[in-house]
């Protein structure tokens, strides 16, 4: 996989959570969100003890509450959906601080905002105390498709590549005089996006051979084999383990 890459949302740390196996993690967190999307949403209760576990996993992690919820803004355009359905929703009609409300409006808005946020939260904290380098080396353990595998590398190494000649054709924009300040500007930034698309199509060509007159025949090769013990996967199978337990209670409860 080459070298590392390191992203924002990284938290570089030592904690459990971070020395665990990025595969470990992966398969935690998809049964954790599996669990939490199969709870029935009348269950408020189990959805707080949800968000208490994360905020466990967050604790031992050493990520700082506020970190967590600001990064828990990505979820913004869902929590404006969320708050229109009680408007919009048909069916039986009630009163909420003297506006008249859709009752399942109020039970979809609900069901939306408490397993969209537990998941965004629970990526978050995956993030945080993990590399990209590790979760691609994680997603092929998982025995992901070796192509999707490939394509989210590639995206990952030249996104960074791609954003810098955009800012690079920006500059250049700037220092001709042009300032985008309206829709007749349109033109000028479409040219821009097709410029880019060009350039970047060229360099993937070129990437491409340079890749296949070294070797390259479909597949990269895995320099750091990640593997896992059976008390390493304990541990992560803890998280999905004990929401497991509760959804079964929010369903017989």
């Amino acid at each position: 996989m080459g070298a590392g890459h390191a992203h924002t949302l990284y938290r570089h740390g030592h904690s459990p959570v971070h020395a665990s196996p990025p595969h470990c993690k992966l398969a935690a967190v998809l049964c954790f969100v599996v669990v939490v999307v199969s709870t029935p949403r009348e269950a408020v209760w189990a959805f707080a003890l949800y968000a208490l576990l994360l905020a466990a996993v967050a604790a031992v992690a050493r990520i700082p509450p506020g970190l967590l919820l600001k990064r828990l803004a990505i979820e913004v355009p869902f929590v404006a959906f969320a708050f229109l359905m009680p408007f919009v929703v048909p069916g039986e009609q009630t009163e909420l601080l003297g506006v008249p409300v859709s009752v399942p409006g109020l039970w979809g808005a609900w069901n939306v905002l408490a397993k969209g946020t537990l998941g965004v939260a629970a990526s978050v904290i995956l993030a945080s105390t993990t590399e990209l380098r590790s979760l691609l080396l994680g997603l092929q353990r998982l025995r992901l498709p070796p192509l999707l595998v490939q394509i989210a590398s590639f995206m990952i190494r030249y996104g960074d590549v791609i954003t810098d000649e955009l800012r690079r054709m920006s500059i250049a924009r700037r220092s001709r005089g042009f300032e985008a300040r309206g829709v007749r500007h349109w033109g000028v930034l479409a040219r821009t996006a097709g410029a880019l698309f060009i350039r970047s199509y060229e360099r993937g060509e070129r990437v491409h051979l340079a890749m296949v007159s070294r070797g390259y025949t479909g597949t990269m090769p895995v320099i750091d084999e990640v593997t896992a013990t059976r008390a390493q996967w304990a541990h992560a199978a803890a998280l999905p383990a004990i929401a497991l337990v509760i959804c079964l209670l929010g369903w017989t409860l």
